[in-house]
């Protein structure tokens, strides 16, 4: 997207065109108002417009511009902080919810899939959280053992068994999560966008919000090319937040990540490696990922951001580790190459925000885009529509604030992340 093919990569090379969405052009008005296309907004004016209700999207760059076009496109379950962490961070009743919510949410994901015959290379077959370690073996432990009392069809594999399905013995074991698995996130957002605009909502890409203003009980948008006048407002910019929102941006810290996809492997290396087609992320502190996708190109990523000195130095490592992760591969030449920003909040758990009266959002997924902001749309979606009161949401409504020392810490995890890299990290 704007002549950056480090922006989105391979997801860009292989994921079907967008639906027409042009900008915004003159005043309209509308019900609901949602500003960002990513996963929540689009999940949000889907399950808006089925309802009937009358919603117009708006989109400062394209869709999938954000977090929804870069990420490595795992479906994952739950979150970073472990399942009985989370009470004692939101509260019983908000900590139950957000779990039950999040569990289940990659199985929202699999639904709207197969409802709206969405083409995004969505692959049912569970992720693999592999441990590096006997420190990381007895996290997955704790892990498995938490979600499986939770009832998620969760279990911890053995060295031989990960080895198997990885196609590496880099490992000590693997967390099993049968509920997750992996797509192509560029396709699946527009694919997202795609049946929302055939349920009728209208989608305006290149419009930017630069002011709001309150006339008449109502909410007034307003883009370079026109306005949107609506009772609802749904903030939905997530870390690439900029204009009226720019906080959502403020209180989370970016974590860099990037991927490089080789070209599509051997019949012979497609058998060896993720024959099941899992993705795949380790325990390490500066955590790497791998999958494949549907052609057979084996994705991998890790933290850090491709410029500058960063881009051979990260592209480097990552030739060396997979050489180390899959000898079989031999010598790996990459066919693309992308780095975006994960958004972090101070304690690893979701924000939901109430800006003003009727203007609402979701934020802060922490690297887990896809499902969260797929389920949070919708919950969204449902309040307004009236069918979840706000005491009832999965999380409570908090101010925002912006993170002290934000731009230190985004600068330490750049440079860290070659640091380690230069140094040559191992397994």
């Amino acid at each position: 997207m704007y002549n950056d093919p480090r922006s989105h990569g391979l997801w860009e090379k292989t994921a079907p065109q967008p639906p027409a969405t042009p900008a915004l052009q003159g005043d309209v008005v509308a019900d609901v108002v949602i500003v960002g296309g990513g996963f929540t907004g689009q999940s949000a004016a889907l399950h808006l417009a089925e309802k009937g209700v009358d919603v117009v999207l708006l989109e400062a760059k394209e869709i999938g511009f954000g977090g929804a076009g870069r990420n490595v496109g795992l479906i994952n379950g739950g979150m970073w902080v472990m399942p009985k962490e989370l009470p004692g961070v939101l509260g019983e009743t908000y900590g139950e919810r957000l779990l039950d919510l999040l569990g289940n949410a990659p199985l929202l994901v699999r639904e709207l899939v197969e409802k709206h015959e969405i083409p995004c290379e969505i692959e049912k077959n569970g992720t693999l959280h592999c441990a590096v370690g006997e420190k990381g073996l007895a996290e997955i432990r704790e892990r498995c053992e938490q979600w499986a009392a939770r009832g998620a069809p969760v279990r911890v594999l053995d060295a031989d068994e990960t080895a198997r399905r990885t196609g590496s013995t880099a490992y000590s074991g693997a967390l099993f999560d049968m509920r997750a698995g992996t797509l192509q996130p560029l396709a699946y957002v527009r694919g997202l966008a795609a049946a929302a605009q055939k349920a009728g909502a209208r989608l305006h890409t290149a419009s930017p919000v630069v002011a709001t203003q309150r006339s008449g009980g109502k909410w007034v948008v307003r883009t370079p090319g026109g306005s949107v006048t609506a009772n609802w407002i749904v903030v939905a910019t997530e870390a690439y937040s900029t204009g009226p929102w720019q906080i959502v941006r403020d209180e989370q810290t970016y974590l860099p990540y990037f991927n490089f996809a080789t070209r599509p492997l051997s019949d012979n290396l497609q058998k060896s490696i993720l024959p099941g087609r899992e993705g795949c992320w380790d325990t390490k502190e500066i955590l790497s990922s791998f999958r494949m996708d549907k052609a057979g190109r084996l994705v991998f990523g890790s933290v850090g951001a491709l410029r500058g000195p960063g881009a051979a130095i990260h592209r480097a490592w990552a030739k060396r580790s997979l050489k180390r992760l899959f000898p079989q591969l031999g010598e790996t030449e990459f066919e693309c190459e992308w780095y975006g920003q994960i958004g972090m909040t101070d304690n690893a758990v979701p924000r939901f925000h109430k800006f003003a009266e009727n203007v609402v959002g979701f934020s802060g997924y922490n690297g887990r885009g896809i499902a969260p902001g797929t389920a949070f749309g919708k919950v969204i979606a449902q309040h307004i529509l009236g069918d979840i009161a706000e005491n009832d949401l999965p999380l409570p409504a908090t101010e925002p604030k912006a993170r002290a020392f934000r731009t230190v810490k985004e600068a330490y995890y750049e440079a860290g992340a070659q640091i380690a890299h230069f140094a040559g990290e191992r397994f």
